[in-house]
């Protein structure tokens, strides 16, 4: 193989890869405002519109909307509320699956300082996401 030949070979990977990440983000993107619109449209059409909120009081939302299995299980039974915040998260996770795509991507062609690169990054979002405990 001729060194223009592995060029042109790698260029196509690297679009290849580009399009699929480009296409992870539209889906996840597509995918959280499908659950956002559902359940705004849900709530609408549960409530009539017709509830007044009090804004000069904070009152925090159910105990099901502050943890990720009481809204996936909330999303499950088609509770409005829990398919907007599912739909919240769909949209926080599609980045780190952007990156963690990215990180197969560059483990299949062996380019190992990009792979501990996006490792690093990888592990950075996660570890924010637990909360950043522990150091």
């Amino acid at each position: 193989m001729t060194p223009s030949t592995s060029q042109h070979e790698s260029s196509r990977r690297d679009v290849r890869l580009e399009q699929v990440l480009g296409n992870l983000l539209r889906a996840g993107v597509l995918t959280a405002a499908g659950f956002v619109v559902a359940g705004a449209i849900l709530l609408l059409l549960r409530t009539g519109g017709a509830r007044v909120r009090d804004y000069h009081h904070f009152v925090p939302p159910e105990a099901q909307l502050r943890s990720v299995p009481g809204i996936f299980f909330g999303a499950l039974t088609l509770d409005p509320r829990s398919l907007i915040q599912f739909g919240m998260l769909v949209l926080i996770a599609t980045p780190v699956l952007r990156v963690a795509a990215s990180l197969v991507g560059f483990l299949i062609e062996h380019d190992l300082l990009y792979v501990a690169i996006t490792a690093i990054v990888l592990a950075i979002l996660i570890f924010s996401m637990a909360g950043g405990r522990g150091l």
